[in-house]
């Protein structure tokens, strides 16, 4: 995919709508200069470029009970293709795991895993994870508390 080079006024709207994805245009537009259609253009452009991919709401973890954040390394027992894939396509079926990474060095991924509980996290990981075929190792760490937590991308000044 090539890289889109944001001006300024894109720049300004992909902070505003990173801030408020439920912003109106109307809003949208008083809040970068823009009169409202052109405003929409330039948005309906970040779409179809890619750029923006999605619209979300952020939901409270602690509002549903789910306080336990663990951030698991996985080794694999072979690293060709094969496996790899194979294991991308089981972890991508546990709703527990909210953001998995190919990594370097001692393991090869990384894992975001919430739950409610350490006696969920332990379901998870003898019914779910350790299942999956060449997993070699599994190691955890358990987050105290988030200190910095963003969902914004930072942007480039131009």
């Amino acid at each position: 995919m090539p890289i889109f080079s944001p001006d300024p006024i894109d720049i300004k709207i992909l902070e505003a709508l990173q801030a408020n994805g439920r912003i109106t245009n109307q809003e949208l537009a008083d809040q970068v200069g823009l009169s409202p259609s052109p405003c929409l253009r330039r948005v309906r452009h970040l779409e179809s470029e890619g750029v923006i991919s999605r619209y979300v709401a952020l939901v409270d973890p602690e509002a549903l009970d789910l306080n336990v954040t663990a951030f698991v390394r996985v080794r694999l027992d072979q690293q060709d293709d094969r496996h790899l894939e194979a294991f991308e396509l089981a972890i991508a079926g546990f709703p527990e795991v909210m953001e998995c990474y190919l990594m370097t060095g001692e393991s090869d991924y990384q894992l975001r895993v919430l739950v409610r509980s350490l006696t969920r996290f332990e379901e998870f990981l003898r019914n779910s994870l350790t299942r999956v075929p060449g997993v070699a190792n599994v190691t955890t760490s358990f987050a105290l508390r988030p200190v910095i937590y963003k969902t914004a991308l930072p942007t480039l000044d131009t």
